[in-house]
């Protein structure tokens, strides 16, 4: 990370830019805060690779695309300008060292983390490729080392700069040399499987801690890529043939991303971590619950305080009007009595909605996710939730803002009836703010408490980023 330079820009779009991340081929990377505090990584586009014609077409393409890549191995898309003065996208900034960086620092990863990252770059690019996405630029310095797993960055734009003279006339590359596939290094067709090549290359560099074509000039490396069989020595052996086969010079030959995960026939549950400092961590400071309640019928409306007040009127009438008529023999006064006050009743109950209020809480703890409505209630472990989203959902009849908050568990955990979503294993949480009620900052105690507690399986919905990037009300005025 650099800080900023002179001629650096301040802001892009409606993010403040406060430091350098990097610089490729397709343009420089900058560190951005929202005006919530949430960082980003901001990629601009080079101002040359913009101006070629159809490039604006095909970035807006390829960004619908990449909007929609989901899994746990990717840094997830959450805004781009596809139109503006310079193109420019942004995904969530991951505060963590690269592949390149580890091995660099660490040396070749043993096997049980290499296993793990196999898998966790598998199902990345099985997720990107589903998207029909091929990254292009799968390589060390993309992939994002967490402590529980990789994150792949830096995907779904790269197709957008194919073909453009800018990249001929500057000199520029689609892909880096040591790791791009033959097709590329050749300009043929490009699929899925090139991807799972640039795997291959990873897995053999995090594996021996060295290129498997080498190092040296782009033509070379290129050369090598396309003629030169890999050096694969310091593979593991229960792993060399499968980095073989991603290897292959053939891409009819090389495995999809869902078979390598096939093959690895394991779960990443050893994941390749980040060096450890010499200097003792201070202790992790207590974290507190977060609650945020909402519910339909928050608060009362005009309209159940008149029914209300019908429904007093329909209790308390019979009960003046029926004892005094049978105390003045009056058969009619009783029954006329009676009736009416049934129908007050009634009445009120039908106009106040005939509901009490619902009470609908979330609550965020570090160990567990808890849900209740009424007196249902229903908890999970983190450890059984592998993703949890916030997304908007469609109005109510009164004007409500209706927000879902989603939680996907994994295999084998049963979800109760009450809390069951549209698949097998989703629970749905419904918050519901009154059309008059601001629902900014309940939900943005949701987003702090979500990211703080549930981490890397918070996904955050680009509906939610929007509204809580919205301008401020307050500030505007």
């Amino acid at each position: 990370m650099q800080d900023l330079q002179p001629d650096d820009p301040d802001v892009i779009g409606p993010y403040r830019l406060s430091a350098r991340l990097g610089e490729g081929g397709m343009g420089q990377v900058f560190l951005a805060v929202s005006r919530s505090g949430r960082r980003l990584a901001v990629k601009v586009i080079r101002p040359q690779i913009a101006a070629d014609p159809g490039f604006r077409e095909r970035f807006r393409r390829e960004v619908a695309a990449a909007r929609s890549v989901g899994g746990f191995w990717t840094a997830p898309l959450v805004d781009a300008d596809p139109d503006g003065p310079v193109p420019w996208v942004a995904s969530d900034y991951i505060d963590a060292p690269d592949l390149a960086a580890l091995v660099r620092d660490r040396g070749r990863l043993p096997e049980p983390e290499l296993r793990a990252l196999a898998a966790g770059l598998a199902e990345a690019l099985e997720a990107v490729h589903r998207a029909g996405l091929v990254h292009r630029d799968l390589k060390p310095s993309n992939i994002l080392v967490t402590e529980d797993g990789p994150r792949v960055i830096d995907f779904g734009i790269s197709k957008a700069v194919e073909g453009a003279t800018a990249l001929t006339d500057t000199g520029l590359v689609v892909g880096t040399p040591g790791f791009m596939s033959p097709e590329q290094a050749t300009a043929g067709p490009v699929a899925p499987s090139s991807d799972v090549f640039s795997l291959g290359a990873v897995l053999a560099y995090a594996a021996t801690g060295r290129a498997p074509f080498g190092e040296g000039p782009a033509p070379a490396l290129l050369y090598r890529v396309v003629h030169d069989e890999p050096d694969l020595d310091g593979v593991p052996p229960s792993l060399y043939a499968l980095v073989a086969e991603c290897l292959e010079k053939s891409p009819e030959r090389r495995p999809s991303a869902s078979r390598v995960l096939d093959l690895l026939g394991a779960e990443p549950s050893a994941a390749p971590r980040p060096p450890v400092t010499r200097v003792p961590a201070p202790p992790a400071p207590r974290t507190e619950a977060v609650e945020v309640t909402a519910g339909l019928l928050d608060r009362p409306t005009r309209r159940t305080e008149n029914g209300g007040c019908l429904a007093i009127l329909g209790i308390v009438s019979p009960s003046v009007g029926v004892p005094l008529g049978m105390i003045l023999s009056l058969p009619v006064v009783t029954l006329a009595t009676a009736l009416l006050g049934l129908a007050a009743l009634v009445t009120g109950v039908v106009v106040s909605g005939g509901q009490p209020l619902v009470r609908h809480t979330v609550q965020l703890t570090a160990d567990h996710l808890h849900c209740r409505v009424r007196d249902r209630r229903w908890s999970s472990p983190w450890a059984d939730v592998s993703r949890v989203t916030v997304r908007p959902t469609k109005p109510g009849a009164r004007g409500e803002r209706r927000w879902q908050l989603a939680a996907v568990l994994r295999e084998g955990v049963s979800v109760p009836k009450d809390f069951s979503g549209k698949g097998r294993h989703e629970a749905v949480m419904a918050l519901h703010f009154d059309a008059s009620e601001d629902p900014g900052p309940a939900l943005r105690r949701l987003d702090a408490g979500l990211r703080r507690h549930a981490g890397h399986r918070y996904a955050p919905d680009t509906g939610l980023t929007a509204f809580l990037d919205r301008p401020d009300p307050e500030e505007t005025a």
